[in-house]
């Protein structure tokens, strides 16, 4: 039996955490979304943890708006950084297993191969450069029995992400142009939620260790709405375009495939291919055809 704290309740993996515990019987949850627990408040924050004991903590809480990191980067350091840096030192103090989420933007995104964890780090933004700062934090402090995640691509039946605005641009206009030079894994957060839960019992380490995890596959933001749109029927034709022909704030890695070898080799969870996990979430919003 656990005793489970799930931070960021109300975002996408969140979302589908609460979705999935009702799977898990054996495992209590709480689910903190700001309302509960103010993460930009760090003395709240270690109020909060001095009145509610855990046995687990899924930190699935990011400051997450990529181009608005870049105007607000002391909201994005206070939510990537400096909490989850707290949060290490409140699982060490009290013997708390922590999983926390990362993501593939901690790499400068110009391999040629499927990025491993023990490559060197090199964000090119302030949300990156914020994750890589948290993890670094985390392994600064190094508390027993944590794990870091990182994933990349992420979307789900919740909230705001790609599948969804794609879904809703291609049902408005005939046409879309969209980005052909990025490529990467999509990750359904429903699998990633799955894969979290069954590897709680099996996380015991002496000091912080570093995984990836996203679908299995590999494909382009172009190739990923060619996707939907076939899976979903909806007549959309989809232009390829580069990634200078649609400037951001923000930069974006090229190339952020992640080798899964690591999470496969110490935890046996088979991990299913991007398109596959696609049709299960346009089946679950209805859209599957």
């Amino acid at each position: 039996m656990y005793n489970i704290l799930v931070t960021g309740a109300n975002g996408q993996l969140g979302s589908e955490i609460q979705k999935l515990s009702l799977d898990y019987p054996h495992y209590t949850f709480r689910f903190a979304d700001r309302t509960i627990l103010d993460l930009s408040d760090l003395s709240a924050t270690e109020d909060f943890f001095e009145n509610n004991r855990f046995d687990v903590i899924i930190n699935c809480a990011a400051y997450t708006a990529v181009d608005k990191a870049e105007s607000e980067s002391d909201l994005a350091d206070a939510l990537n950084h400096r909490f989850v840096s707290t949060l290490a030192k409140i699982a060490k103090q009290h013997r708390t297993k922590l999983v926390h989420i990362s993501t593939d933007y901690v790499y400068e995104g110009k391999n040629h191969r499927p990025y491993t964890e023990t490559d060197p780090t090199n964000p090119q933004g302030v949300y990156g450069k914020t994750k890589c700062d948290g993890e670094k934090a985390i392994l600064d402090v190094s508390p027993k029995n944590t794990i870091i995640l990182r994933t990349s691509w992420v979307y789900s039946g919740y909230g705001n992400n790609f599948v969804k605005t794609m879904l809703r641009l291609g049902r408005e206009r005939d046409s879309l142009g969209v980005i052909f030079d990025q490529v990467g894994t999509p990750t359904y957060a429903h699998d990633l939620a799955a894969a979290i839960l069954e590897v709680l019992p099996l996380i015991d380490n002496q000091a912080p260790e570093i995984y990836h995890y996203s679908n299995e596959g590999v494909a382009s933001w172009y190739d990923f709405a060619k996707a939907i749109f076939e899976l979903s029927g909806v007549a959309c034709h989809v232009n390829p375009i580069t990634t200078d022909q649609y400037p951001t704030p923000a930069s974006r890695p090229h190339y952020s495939v992640l080798n899964k070898s690591k999470f496969k080799a110490d935890f046996s969870i088979p991990i299913p291919y991007w398109r596959d996990s696609l049709k299960s979430c346009l089946k679950a919003l209805g859209e599957h055809q």
